[in-house]
């Protein structure tokens, strides 16, 4: 089955071809043809994405990436779906990729879905294993399973359990801020540019993570929700009394300007915090191993791609005699291969979503 994808949630224009077989046992991916055009630029003068910037980037960047991408008549001959992310996400961005997608379906005759994008994230851990430059196969599902997974984005903090390809259940969500949300906050209260989550991840590397007491939030609850809110406080006042200013671009006040806070000071903050917000998701998540005799660890979303949770989870789960499944770094952060992905799953479930975007979509 050839799928063509399009995801516009937020600020990435992601299109891309895939050829996908196996079934829901034994699924394999061939990524045929995949663009990713981030917008980055666009919203970087303004900390984050703009929604009316963002739709006007991806009717901008969609035509764009579809010639980028090379397809010509005789490809969409062969496409047998097409899959579009219908949310959650920024409606003004997800509206220019569904009908976009219209457009394509009543152009070429074919068949159309919307996809959830977390399900896209969460059934990513399909392209965990690769058998080539861009060949993806899982030998037998029934292997994985039971399974834990932990969607983890700017938007979405989500813990579930799941039974097989099929059935799953929600354990758990952020009552507030999702973790990578945090994450870009801190980063501008710190003075680090958009995208902050990878910024504080680098500043990280360098400094003491033990050199700060950030609180762990609702670590030692006994829901499996979560919370980053009163994290990302804690930090702005920590910053705020050593007497910087906490927006990180100009002396307030009286205040020295953030840029001028020592590197060391700096780097230890950033590690503070990271390691703060990184315990709660590996204890939860591991807690839920030993409670439901999970097989596997299905880890996914746009802070999948950092590096220390990623080895924490890892380390954490083959102690529990699990395996942490995570797909590449570069299918990690919003792409159309996921959507195609998840838009295959769909289809062997019988499930197709409707052609209208819903900013608020769960999982």
């Amino acid at each position: 089955m050839r799928i063509f994808a399009i995801e516009t949630s937020c600020d990435e224009t992601g299109l891309a071809l895939v050829a996908a077989t196996g079934g829901l046992a034994a699924p394999k991916f061939k990524v045929l043809k995949s663009v990713v055009n981030s917008q980055i630029a666009a919203h970087r003068p303004f900390g984050g994405v703009v929604p009316n910037i963002a739709k006007r980037e991806h009717l901008k960047n969609l035509p764009l990436a579809l010639a980028e991408l090379g397809m010509s008549e005789r490809d969409f001959t062969n496409v047998d779906l097409i899959a579009v992310t219908s949310g959650p996400g920024l409606e003004p961005a997800l509206w220019a990729g569904i009908t976009f997608a219209r457009e394509l379906a009543k152009k070429y005759k074919k068949p159309i879905t919307g996809v959830n994008h977390l399900e896209g994230h969460l059934y990513s851990f399909l392209l965990a294993k690769e058998t080539g430059s861009s060949n993806y196969q899982i030998p037998n599902t029934k292997s994985l399973f039971p399974a834990i997974g932990l969607i983890v984005s700017g938007g979405h903090t989500t813990l579930l359990r799941l039974k097989d390809m099929r059935t799953r259940k929600k354990l758990g969500e952020t009552r507030d801020d999702a973790v990578g949300e945090a994450f870009d906050k801190v980063a501008r209260i710190l003075g680090l540019p958009y995208p902050g989550g990878p910024e504080v991840e680098r500043v990280a590397a360098k400094g003491n993570p033990k050199a700060i007491a950030f609180p762990r939030p609702m670590i030692k609850d006994k829901s499996y929700d979560f919370s980053y809110s009163g994290l990302k406080t804690a930090v702005l006042y920590y910053v705020k009394g050593l007497g910087y200013s906490h927006s990180g671009l100009e002396s307030t006040g009286g205040r020295k300007n953030l840029n001028l806070i020592p590197k060391t000071l700096l780097a230890d903050i950033a590690a503070s915090f990271q390691a703060a917000a990184l315990e709660p998701l590996v204890a939860k998540t591991m807690r839920a191993v030993e409670e439901f005799s999970a097989r596997s660890v299905f880890l996914s979303g746009g802070v999948a791609a950092n590096k220390p949770l990623r080895k924490l989870l890892e380390t954490a789960a083959k102690k529990r005699g699990a395996k942490l499944y995570v797909a590449d770094f570069k299918h990690n952060t919003d792409n159309a291969v996921m959507i195609a992905v998840g838009g295959y799953i769909n289809f062997l479930r019988g499930k197709r979503l409707p052609l209208v975007a819903k900013g608020n979509m769960n999982v």
